[in-house]
């Protein structure tokens, strides 16, 4: 580890700003093109999650799940009876938390995981109805939903795309 630390080289701070700036402007970027999802989709699926009489189950994989534990946790502070679920763990014997009434919201870039595929045609079966934030709009994902909220980015915040941070906070900010 430390022979590894010693071979980085420290950046200068016009460097860290130049990829700070870079890192702020692909956020913004996947934020303002959020602008565009919203229209009649978006207002139905506010309105569903409004006069639901059930309980908003959230779940993902990865970083889509940390996502959706966040946004349940923000809609029940705001009221709003939710719960996450993961994927994995979903189609491992956690798919009774869901019930007759409960709408169902799956975060996923890509809606390919083998998860999502998996817990899909099980969430269908029971006649739940599914809501994808997906930044796919061709994916397993959104061609199976219900509702398809699009947060498709096209680079990400961190150089190389090495880490899912506009689609994340675009997922976030939907």
């Amino acid at each position: 580890y430390k022979a590894r630390k010693k071979k980085k080289k420290m950046l200068s701070s016009e460097e860290i700003h130049g990829i700070a700036s870079q890192v702020i402007e692909n956020e913004s970027t996947a934020i303002k093109k959020l602008l565009s999802s919203l229209d009649d989709t978006f207002d139905e699926v506010v309105r569903l999650m409004f006069e639901n009489k059930g309980v908003t189950v959230f779940s993902g994989i990865g970083k889509s799940a940390i996502i959706a534990q966040k946004i349940a946790a923000t809609m029940n502070s705001t009221g709003t009876s939710s719960v996450f679920m993961h994927a994995a763990d979903a189609i491992h014997g956690d798919l009774g938390i869901i019930r007759e009434n409960d709408l169902v919201v799956i975060l996923s870039k890509s809606g390919e995981t083998p998860e999502i595929k998996v817990l899909v045609p099980l969430i269908k079966l029971r006649g739940n109805t599914i809501i994808a934030i997906v930044g796919n709009r061709g994916s397993y994902l959104a061609q199976q939903a219900d509702y398809v909220l699009d947060v498709t980015v096209v680079e990400e915040g961190i150089p190389g795309n090495l880490a899912p941070t506009s689609s994340t906070t675009a997922q976030l900010v939907m």
